[in-house]
């Protein structure tokens, strides 16, 4: 996965991205801001699964959708 654009994001504590490069910003719930801080910190993605799935307890296999949905969903906009 290739994390440079995501790499330069401003993320605030609150869930909010900001590009500097292309001027967008995005919304994240908490589960995406965990997502996306564990990617950025190179996490692989099954830690970042458990942590969630410790986090919010839920089952692994329903965390790991919702992850994967939303690292799918970072491609489409071209951000990862």
């Amino acid at each position: 996965m290739n994390l440079t654009r995501l790499a330069r994001l401003a993320i605030s504590e609150e869930g909010f991205a900001f590009d500097p490069t292309t001027g967008e910003s995005f919304a994240l719930n908490q589960t995406g801001l965990t997502v996306l801080r564990g990617l950025l910190c190179g996490q692989p993605q099954a830690e970042i699964i458990e942590t969630l799935a410790n986090e919010f307890d839920r089952a692994p296999r329903e965390v790991e959708r919702d992850c994967m949905d939303f690292i799918n969903h970072l491609t489409t906009q071209g951000l990862a």
